[in-house]
Formats: structure tokens, sequence, C-alpha cells
């Protein structure tokens, strides 16, 4: 396998509030698969994830901070969080020669970083 990180569990509050969060910002098709359980769809050899609501598991604005791809419409991305319930918790800026990012608070309360070189 040639990436390092493979897939991602997401912990949320609302399945459905996180489906339409994630949906919107990264203009991705978010769908259930199974109840409490949604995935970002994703082609072969893409690196995703999924949403799930589960009791023993919360969100968290101080875990790992995923980075999620939102290539050439950072500003766009970053109002249409805040459009669906989202935070911004530092603006876009530069990152070195990694491009740039903004770090927000998702619909269900985690940190994340929405990214674009």
């Amino acid at each position: 396998m040639s990436h390092r990180v493979i897939w991602f569990d997401l912990p949320v509050i609302d399945l459905k509030r996180a489906m339409k969060f994630y949906s919107k910002v990264l203009e991705a098709d978010v769908r259930e698969d199974r109840p409490g359980v949604a995935v970002i769809t994703h082609g072969p050899g893409e690196v995703s994830g999924c949403l799930y609501a589960k009791l023993s598991a919360g969100p968290s604005e101080g875990g790992a901070l995923l980075y999620f791809n939102v290539n050439g419409r950072l500003e766009e991305a970053v109002a249409s969080a805040e459009q669906n319930g989202g935070s911004v918790v530092k603006p876009p800026h530069m990152i070195g020669p990694y491009g740039r990012r903004a770090i927000v608070m998702d619909s269900e309360g985690n940190r994340i970083a929405l990214h674009s070189e």
C-alpha cells in the first residue's frame, strides 16, 4: 500500500448534521452506509473515512488534526464551514512550502484542517 494513512473514523454527535457539513464543505458525496455510519465517498486508491455516531467516543478539539483537501477553493470551503454550523479557529494561512490551510471546528466539535496547494 502506498499510503501510510489509509482510513479514519471521525466521531460525531448528530450524523445527519455532520453529513450535511462535510458534503457542503468538501463538495463530496457523504452517504449513510449503515445506521450510525456515513462514508465520505472516494475512488480506488484514495484515502477517505467515515463519520460515526457512537456514545463511547465523542468529537475532539484537542486530538489528531485531520487535513481535508479543498484544493483551489480554501476560502470557499471556510465560508461553507461557517454557513453549515462550523467556526474558524485559524483563518487561511501559509504553511511554508506545503501550501495553505485553515483550521476550523466542524459542526460536531472536531478541530479539522482544510488544505489547498
